[in-house]
Formats: C-alpha cells, structure tokens, sequence
C-alpha cells in the first residue's frame, strides 16, 4: 500500500508540473520509505507550445497603429487570452494558424463581437452560417472578423479600434469558442 500511495503523490505532482502553458513555479516533491516529506525544492520556468509568441512580442503599438499577431493551433488555443490596444488605433491583426489540420477539420478565424454579446447563443448560430465562414449573414453582433485559414495558413485585416471598452473575441468554428476566445480590450 505503501508503494501505492507513494506513486499516486508522484503522479499527481508530475502532471500538476506539466499542466499549462505559462510561466509559474514548478516544485518537486520527494516522498521517503516512510511516507513522509523528505525534499521540496522549487523552480521557475517558462513553457510555450505551438511556436506561439510571447505577449510582449505579439502585440507592438507604435505611431498610432497596434499590430496584433494571433496564433491558433491544432489544439484549439490561441497565443494571447487578452488583447489591449488604445482608442483610436488602427489595429492591424495577423491570425496564423501554426497547425496543420486543414480549413474544413480545423480552421480558425478571429471575429471581434459586440459588447454584450451572448457568446454561445452567437456561436450557434454561426454554426448554421458554413457557406459564410461561420459568420452569421447580416450579423450585427461582429465588429470585424478575419477569413476562416487552415494549417500553415495566415490572413490580416486592419481596422479601427473600437470605442473604450471591454469586448469578446472568439473563433466561430463550429465548437472551437469554448476554448478559443479572449478579450479585447480598448483603453
């Protein structure tokens, strides 16, 4: 039972450690004979997946123009959860998909909603839209979106940024906006 217990509580802390893909502490736990605490020992590390970049290089405001770079990948994440730019901004956005599942099993879009924007009502009816990319006709719930790409494919749009404000911006693939949506926030 000993031995039981010993390989659950490293179990636990090996996949507690490999959880995630962000910088935090990583702490390390020896368990002796006994079952007791022999050793903690803790460090730090950064982990990226996916070729993703980090925040600091994603997005660059300079002269009146924010360029975003966006990754989606084929796990369904993008690079960046939040997105900040200053009112007035043009904002040139560059989605790539480092994946390499096809547009029609795995493709990704960015579409930037409007405040107050009931996400999953939204993305029920994008899912009806697949002769449109995923974009409802005549929505008046997007303020921008990009074309829907697949594995090794990058598309860009440029626009103003909207009035200050927090809003959602998700990924209209069928199911993919559970996991792929962030916040764009105008300062």
């Amino acid at each position: 039972m000993r031995n039981v217990s010993k390989w659950l509580a490293v179990f636990a802390t090996m996949a507690f450690i490999s959880c995630g893909d962000e910088k935090k502490e990583k702490e390390t736990i020896t368990i002796g004979e006994d079952n007791t605490l022999e050793q903690v020992e803790t460090t730090e590390s950064t982990t990226m997946t996916d070729n993703a970049v980090s925040e600091g290089e994603a997005v660059i405001s300079r002269d009146g123009v924010t360029e975003v770079r966006l990754t989606g990948n084929d796990q369904m994440k993008f690079n960046l959860k939040e997105i900040r730019v200053k009112a007035g901004d043009k904002v040139k956005l560059t989605l790539t998909h480092v994946g390499q599942l096809p547009e029609n099993a795995m493709g990704h879009n960015f579409v930037l909603l409007k405040q107050g924007t009931d996400i999953p009502e939204f993305a029920n009816k994008a899912m009806e839209a697949k002769d449109n990319e995923y974009i409802p006709q005549n929505s008046e719930q997007v303020i921008v979106n990009t074309e829907m790409i697949g594995g090794g494919e990058e598309t860009s749009i440029e626009f103003d940024a909207p009035a200050a404000g927090t809003y959602d911006f998700i990924c209209s693939f069928p199911g993919h906006y559970v996991q792929m949506q962030g916040k764009f926030i105008v300062e």
